[in-house]
């Protein structure tokens, strides 16, 4: 048994997520961070990671995606 509550499985868990587009597994028993809104749960450890999986497809963060897509590729 852990007691990190982030990694037990018989707990509660919110999806979480930024301004930036990033996503956060986080315990209901925790306060939420400021800046963080509630986009999943709460449910379980492993359905909350599901829902993370599917949505967080892209790894970069919002503002470095919408800087990439203003700047035109370089081709060598």
């Amino acid at each position: 048994m852990s007691n990190n509550p982030f990694e037990d499985d018989k707990a509660q868990f919110l999806v979480l997520v930024n301004n930036e587009g990033q996503y956060s597994l986080w315990p209901t028993i925790a306060d939420r961070p400021a800046g963080w809104k509630r986009v999943f749960g709460p449910d379980g450890r492993e359905p909350c990671l599901a829902f993370i999986g599917r949505e967080w497809t892209d790894m970069r963060p919002l503002s470095l995606r919408d800087l990439m897509d203003e700047t035109p590729t370089r081709r060598a």
